[in-house]
């Protein structure tokens, strides 16, 4: 787990959770998984100074005050890979889209992977090596939004593959006492309640804004916008959870959010005290 401009703090003496902390000075500082500190714009974060992480390792700390001084008031968390781990199903969703290009293209499965393959990484060579959705992909292609949205509420199967998470429900129920919860995902709004529901966390969060609600995908400002505009939110009090920097993290970060970059569900035991 990394945060951006959140602070990890280790526990008491005998006591190994991670808790995370609210920092007057927003620092990025990196948990105790391996990697750089990284700032908004996605370069390797400056370095003002020495601090100790949960895993004992020195962090580098950079990053500038803000007005609303820490306070957190909602949690905006993404759904694929972020509320559940499952890789069947991550496949199953870019399968069957995959799949739907490769008939209507009239070209075979691994073409099409080949040719959404390259147009990622002609992508990413024109943006710095950012990642880009699989929608904008199709729109590349010359399927609008409309169609992904079509795709995915025909296509996309949840209760084939999610469960209930107990561990997960107890975590969210705790959460919700405190902050307001919402989503923002790429995948239509129908497909994400449908993901909540089979993990059985659906009564905890005020909204979803999805593929359908703007018409745009992450890393699109518009849905984090919507969201706080649902909220009744500034930015500032805002933290965005995600597993990916560049979809879920990079555009919260430059919009004035705070940011929890995760591998996995199983990342989110650290929000535990949050």
């Amino acid at each position: 787990m990394r945060l951006y401009n959140l602070q990890l703090k280790k526990r008491p003496a005998g006591d190994s959770k991670i808790r995370i902390e609210e920092d007057k000075s927003f620092s990025m500082q990196k948990s105790g998984t391996s990697g750089q500190n990284i700032d908004a714009s996605g370069q390797k974060a400056g370095l003002s100074g020495q601090n100790t992480d949960a895993s004992g390792q020195k962090a580098g700390l950079s990053g500038q005050k803000s007005g609303t001084e820490g306070k957190i008031s909602a949690l905006i968390f993404d759904i694929d890979n972020t509320l559940y781990t499952n890789d069947q199903y991550l496949a199953h969703q870019i399968d069957v889209q995959v799949q739907r290009f490769a008939d209507l293209e009239g070209i075979s499965f691994s073409q099409a992977e080949k040719r959404i393959e390259d147009a990622r990484e002609a992508f990413a060579v024109t943006h710095g090596g950012a990642k880009t959705s699989f929608a904008l992909v199709m729109q590349g292609f010359g399927y609008s939004v409309e169609k992904s949205i079509e795709w995915r509420k025909e296509l996309i199967q949840p209760e084939r593959f999610l469960k209930k998470d107990e561990k997960l429900h107890h975590l969210l129920e705790k959460l919700s006492a405190t902050y307001k919860i919402i989503s923002v995902t790429n995948n239509p709004a129908d497909i994400g309640w449908r993901n909540l529901k089979a993990i059985g966390i659906d009564d905890f969060f005020l909204d979803i804004v999805g593929l359908d609600t703007c018409r745009k995908s992450k890393p699109a400002e518009e849905p984090f916008l919507k969201a706080l505009e649902i909220l009744g939110l500034p930015a500032e009090e805002c933290v965005s959870i995600g597993d990916r920097y560049d979809i879920d993290i990079a555009t919260p970060l430059r919009l004035g959010m705070k940011g929890i970059l995760v591998s996995n569900s199983r990342d989110l035991e650290g929000l535990e005290l949050l």
